[in-house]
């Protein structure tokens, strides 16, 4: 009665009884380590294909430049070459800017599809994990009731 129980034998003891599977969180590390791998392959993906069409589009910019800016003989032919230009112009903004759209579309779907699966994944590895910790604890607490139950 006089001695001061030990505590942290107790707890340590406690502790010791409750396994900790650290394999649930090694598991969770790889999912969202697969799923940013993924997700970062849609945006290199996604840059480089706007890349692609940022430089087409300047590229047939300046290639109609070059006609606006030969000299002409009449003044009319400068204000014809500069509405060809012009239209031009429109008709290629309105198909890049479809390319970037479509781009964008892309990347859209393709997030949706990972984040869906990502969920799914993360979804069955959470249900294994307490699963497996719920048998874990079962045992350890019919282990300890046991124990008890043959001290007395």
């Amino acid at each position: 009665m006089t001695k001061t129980p030990d505590f942290a034998k107790v707890m340590q003891d406690m502790m010791a009884s409750f396994p900790v599977d650290s394999s649930a969180m090694q598991n969770a590390f790889k999912t969202q380590a697969a799923l940013a791998e993924k997700m970062s392959k849609v945006a290199l993906e996604a840059a480089e294909k706007s890349t692609e069409i940022t430089a087409k589009w300047t590229k047939d910019t300046i290639a109609k430049m070059a006609d606006v800016s030969k000299a002409k003989t009449e003044p009319t032919d400068y204000t014809k070459s500069v509405t060809d230009f012009a239209s031009a112009a429109a008709e290629m903004a309105a198909e890049n800017l479809a390319a970037f759209a479509e781009v964008a579309k892309k990347v859209q779907m393709e997030t949706v599809e990972l984040m869906l699966a990502a969920g799914k994944d993360m979804s069955e590895d959470a249900t294994a994990a307490v699963k497996k910790a719920t048998n874990e604890v079962t045992v350890a607490a019919k282990k300890a009731t046991s124990a008890a139950t043959a001290a007395k």
